[in-house]
C-alpha cells in the first residue's frame, strides 16, 4: 500500500510538471504542431534513461522511491496518450505530413533520448 501512495505522489507532481513546461513551451513557439507534448516527452524519455540506470544500478534506493520517480513521476510526465489524440486530431484535419512528422519525431527523439538518458547515467 506504501508504493501505491508513492507512485500516486509521484504521478500527482509528474502531472503538474507536464501541464507547466508543455504550456509553457506552447507559449513560446506556439500551438500549430503538438511542441509541447514532443518537449515533454522527449525530456521525459531522457530522465527515464539516466534514472533507470541511476536507481537500478548505482543507487541503492526503496522500492517506493524507485516507483513514485519511474512510474508515478516520470508515468505521469510523459504523454503517450496526448501524443495519441494529437496525432489523431491532426490526421482529421487533413494535417497527414504532420502528423506523420509528430510520429516520426516522438519515436525517434523519445527512443534517442532514453538511449541518450541511459549512456549518461552510466556515465555517472
Amino acid at each position: 500500500m506504501t508504493q501505491l501512495f508513492a507512485i500516486a505522489a509521484g504521478g500527482a507532481a509528474g502531472a503538474v510538471m507536464r501541464f507547466t513546461m508543455s504550456n509553457w513551451v506552447y507559449a513560446v513557439v506556439g500551438r500549430s504542431f503538438p511542441y509541447g507534448t514532443l518537449a515533454v516527452n522527449v525530456l521525459g524519455s531522457l530522465l527515464m534513461g539516466v534514472l533507470y540506470v541511476l536507481l537500478t544500478d548505482r543507487v541503492t534506493i526503496s522500492a517506493e522511491w524507485r516507483g513514485a520517480l519511474l512510474v508515478g513521476l516520470l508515468g505521469a510526465f510523459t504523454t503517450f496518450s496526448t501524443f495519441s489524440i494529437e496525432t489523431l486530431n491532426l490526421i482529421e484535419q487533413g494535417e497527414r505530413i504532420k502528423a506523420v512528422l509528430n510520429m516520426v519525431l516522438s519515436v525517434g527523439l523519445c527512443v534517442g533520448g532514453t538511449w541518450l538518458g541511459v549512456i549518461m547515467g552510466r556515465q555517472l
